[in-house]
């Protein structure tokens, strides 16, 4: 079996980076099938219902090599936290116009 392992994006609808130190251990996806008699689109693969977190990348490649499964990292990108303050609303070298 296949998996990838990787750390989470925070999501763009939150401000915080909750539920992105963890490493996530998933299964890469199988090929759909096509129900015959329904037309349904399934799949006999229950394990891309499984998300597995660790702590550390070397918890989660010891946990897939004890399983025997084969498993590809996608390290994370560094996010530039550009460092703001609040007065840099009132700037006078502000771009951009100020409007009261």
């Amino acid at each position: 079996m296949k998996v990838r392992i990787y750390k989470p994006a925070k999501t763009a609808m939150q401000s915080g980076v909750a539920k992105t130190h963890l490493w996530v251990l998933e299964s890469e996806p199988t090929r759909k099938e096509v129900d015959p008699l329904m037309g349904w689109t399934a799949s006999r693969d229950t394990m891309q219902q499984v998300q597995l977190r660790f702590a550390t990348l070397d918890e989660a490649k010891a946990h897939a090599e004890k399983n025997g499964w084969q498993y590809t990292v996608e390290m994370p990108r560094e996010r530039a936290i550009r460092a703001k303050a609040y007065a840099d609303n009132f700037a006078y070298n502000r771009v951009g116009r100020w409007t009261h």
